[in-house]
C-alpha cells in the first residue's frame, strides 16, 4: 500500500496527525482537522481510510531524518554515521558513538512517536469497526490487519525501549497522565495474541495480490513476524514452527502455501522499478514512491520518497568522465558509510558489489571524485545509494522523491531465523538437517558452497546477507554480543544501557511514566 499517495490518505493523515508539542499525544491521537474522530467512521470508505492511516506510520520518516533503519545502522559495527561533520544529523551521530547518547539526544523521540502513533491509530480503528455499517467479511479483514500492525509497532517498541506502556484501546484524555509501563513479558504476550488472532481470521488473505494490494499484510507476514517474536523470546521450537510455515517444506523452492521464493539475482533486490517491488522474496515491504511531489516546504516528514537514497550517496560525487560507471549514482549526503570491519568481512563475498559501493577504487581508477564524509572509509551502502535512473520526473525536490522500497521482512531473513531457531533448539546443523538446508539455500543463491549450520555460521550469514537493512545492531543485542563487538571498535563505548533507548524526556513530564532504570 502506497504511503499517502492518494487524496483520501492525505485527508485521514491530516486528521490523525501526531503532534510533538505535548507528550500525551504520543500515546493517544486526538482528532485534528476538518472532521471529528467521534463521528468520522460512518462507512466502509472511512474505515478503509483509518486502515491506511495505520499503514502510513510503517514508513514514517521524521523531519530530523530519523528512521528505524538509519538509527539501527548507525549504532551497529557495520556503519559510521558519516555526513559533513560530527554534528551533522546528530540523532545518528550519537548512535554511532553510543557513549554520547543521553535522554536528551538521539532518535528516541521520533521512534517512540512513530510506533505509538501506529498503536493509537490501530486502537482507534479497532474500537470503531464494530459500529461501521459495511461488509462484515471486509470488516474482519481490516481488524486482522490492524491487530497485525499493532503487534508490529509494539514489537519495535519493546525491542527499542523495553519498558513501555501497554494500551489496547483509545484512552480518555484525562487518563493519559495515569498510564504506567508494564513488564516486557506482558507486551510480548499481547503481541503474540494479536498475531495469533490475525492468523486465525479467515478473511485475512494468505498473501494479498501483489499487483493491486502490494504493501498490505497477510497471514504470511503474520507467521513471519510471530516467528521473529518467538526468536527474540528464545522460544526456539515455536519460532521454528512459525517460520517453517512461511519458508515451506523445501528450502530454495517456492513455498506451496504462500509461493514465497528467493529471487535468482541478489542484486535485483535493490532495484526500484515496479517489476521488482513486492517480489516473491518480499514478505513485509515498506512502500515509497517518486510521484508524491515531496518538497522542502512541506518537509521530510511529509514526503513519500525514500530519504535513505539521498542520505547514502557519496558527497559531491562527480563522474569522470561523465559517462563512467559512477554516472549511475546520485551525489548524496554521505551518511551511513560502510565500516572497514564490514568491508573486510565482505571483501570476497559475492554480495559485495550489490551491498558496498567502493569509492576508493573508483577514485583510484580516475572514474569519479567525491568529498569525504566525516569518519570517511571510502565505502558506501550501495543497497540504498540513489540512482540517476530514479530521479523523479513527477515534481517536488529531487532529494525527497526516490522510490526504492524497503524490506521489513524478506525470505532470506526468515530462512536464517528458522535455521538459528532449530540450531538453538538442539536439532543440529550438519549435512541433511533442515537448518543446513535453510542456511545453504541462502548461500547457494549467490554461488557459495555449503557449510554446516552452526550458530556462528548462521549469525555471520545474517550479517552478510542483511547488511545495511537495520538488523545488525538488534541481532547483536539479542545474541548478547553487542558489548564485545562494539567495544572492540575504536571510538565506540558500549555500556549495558545502550541495549535500549531512553524513554524520551518529554514523555516523563507530567506523566506517570518512569525512566528505564538503565538510564537513571
Amino acid at each position: 500500500m502506497k504511503k499517502r499517495n492518494l487524496k483520501y490518505i492525505i485527508a485521514i493523515a491530516a486528521g490523525m496527525q501526531l503532534m510533538s508539542s505535548c507528550s500525551d499525544k504520543f500515546i493517544t491521537v486526538p482528532p485534528k482537522g476538518s472532521f471529528l474522530e467521534s463521528t468520522y467512521y460512518s462507512n466502509q470508505q472511512e474505515a478503509f481510510n483509518g486502515l491506511v492511516a495505520i499503514y502510513d506510520m510503517v514508513g514514517y520518516q521524521a523531519g530530523n531524518y530519523t528512521t528505524k533503519v538509519g538509527a539501527m545502522d548507525a549504532a551497529s559495527d557495520d556503519h559510521w554515521t558519516g555526513g559533513a561533520g560530527p554534528g551533522d544529523i546528530n540523532v545518528f551521530q550519537v548512535m554511532t558513538r553510543l557513549d554520547l547518547l543521553t535522554p536528551l539526544t538521539g532518535p528516541q523521540d521520533e521512534l517512540w512517536k512513530r510506533n505509538f502513533s501506529g498503536v493509537s491509530r490501530a486502537n482507534i480503528l479497532l474500537s470503531k469497526l464494530p459500529g461501521v455499517p459495511m461488509d462484515e467479511n471486509l470488516k474482519k479483514r481490516y481488524a486482522a490487519e490492524a491487530k497485525l500492525l499493532r503487534a508490529y509497532f509494539y514489537f519495535d517498541l519493546v525491542r527499542l525501549f523495553r519498558n513501555v506502556p501497554l494500551m489496547t484501546a483509545p484512552l480518555p484524555i484525562a487518563d493519559i497522565k495515569k498510564v504506567t509501563q508494564v513488564a516486557p513479558e506482558e507486551v510480548y504476550k499481547q503481541i503474540e495474541q494479536d498475531l495469533k488472532e490475525a492468523i486465525a481470521e479467515t478473511n485475512l488473505p494468505d498473501v494479498p495480490p501483489r499487483l493491486t494490494e502490494g504493501g498490505r499484510v497477510g497471514k504470511g507476514a503474520a507467521h513471519a513476524l510471530l516467528g521473529k517474536v518467538y526468536l527474540y523470546e528464545k522460544k526456539w521450537a515455536e519460532a521454528a514452527a512459525e517460520l517453517k510455515e512461511v519458508n515451506g517444506e523445501t528450502p530454495g523452492q517456492p513455498s506451496a502455501k504462500y509461493n514465497y521464493n528467493l529471487i535468482p539475482n541478489f542484486a535485483d533486490l535493490w532495484r526500484s522499478d515496479d517489476v521488482i517491488k513486492f517480489n516473491s522474496e518480499s514478505i513485509f515491504e515498506i512502500s515509497y514512491t517518486s510521484t508524491s511531489g515531496g518538497n522542502w516546504t512541506s518537509g521530510v516528514a511529509n514526503t513519500d520518497g525514500n530519504i535513505l537514497n539521498i542520505l547514502c550517496g557519496p558527497r559531491s560525487l562527480v563522474a569522470t568522465p561523465a559517462t563512467s560507471e559512477a554516472s549511475q549514482y546520485v551525489a548524496g549526503w554521505g551518511f551511513l558509510i560502510v565500516s572497514k570491519e564490514l568491508e573486510s568481512v565482505m571483501h570476497n563475498d559475492p554480495r559485495y558489489n550489490a551491498t558496498i559501493l567502493d569509492m576508493k577504487s573508483l577514485v583510484a581508477a580516475g572514474k569519479a571524485t567525491y568529498s569525504e564524509s566525516f569518519d570517511n572509509t571510502g565505502f558506501f551502502l550501495n543497497k540504498f545509494v540513489g540512482r540517476t535512473a530514479n530521479i523523479s520526473k513527477g515534481g517536488g525536490n529531487m532529494e525527497l522523491n526516490f522510490p526504492q522500497n524497503l524490506y521489513e521482512i524478506r525470505l532470506a531473513d526468515t530462512y536464517l531465523m528458522e535455521a538459528e531457531a532449530r540450531v538453538k533448539a538442539g536439532e543440529g546443523g550438519g549435512s541433511g538437517s533442515r537448518a543446513y538446508q535453510l542456511l545453504n539455500a541462502v548461500r547457494a543463491r549467490v554461488g557459495l558452497t555449503p557449510i554446516d549450520a552452526t550458530f556462528d555460521n548462521i549469525f555471520k550469514e545474517r550479517r552478510l546477507e542483511l547488511a545495511g537493512e537495520g538488523h545488525r545492531f538488534l541481532d547483536l543485542v539479542r545474541a548478547g554480543q553487542a558489548s564485545a563487538v562494539l567495544n572492540a571498535i575504536d571510538k565506540r563505548s558500549f555500556k549495558p544501557k545502550n541495549e535500549i533507548l531512553p524513554i524520551p524526556a518529554l514523555e516523563l513530564q507530567n506523566t506517570s511514566l518512569k525512566q528505564s532504570k538503565e538510564w537513571e
